[in-house]
């Protein structure tokens, strides 16, 4: 079997956090969901089934937490330290993309949320 392709995924990591623009938003905080996408070649896991031939989903958990702990005006801030954090800490990864969602954005619209997406190559 060849393998073309790879990834560990976390989808919709929901945490409360403090991010925001808005004074209230800094002050009260608000509901957010993470997802995080790192392609890396997994096909030495797939034969060894040893967790250090791949990246451990709960050590990048733990990454988006710590990031996620830390207030910031912008989302994109957030995302990016997430990304440098993930490409310095997990050496084969290869690229990834992260997905935050503020779950209810003051803009007085009725949404599902508003989201900032960003893609890194190491």
């Amino acid at each position: 079997m060849t393998i073309t392709q790879s990834s560990i995924q976390l989808h919709d990591l929901r945490f409360y956090a403090y991010h925001g623009v808005l004074e209230q938003e800094q002050r009260v905080g608000g509901e957010y969901l993470v997802s995080l996408r790192v392609e890396a070649d997994l096909s030495r896991a797939v034969v060894s089934d040893s967790v250090a031939d791949t990246i451990n989903y709960a050590a990048l958990y733990e990454v988006v937490a710590q990031e996620m702990a830390q207030p910031s005006q912008l989302l994109e801030h957030v995302a990016g330290r997430i990304g440098q954090h993930v490409l310095e800490d997990f050496p084969q990864a290869e690229s990834l993309t992260i997905r935050i969602t503020k779950c209810n954005p003051p803009m007085g619209a009725d949404c599902q949320g508003a989201s900032v997406e960003i893609c890194a190559l190491r």
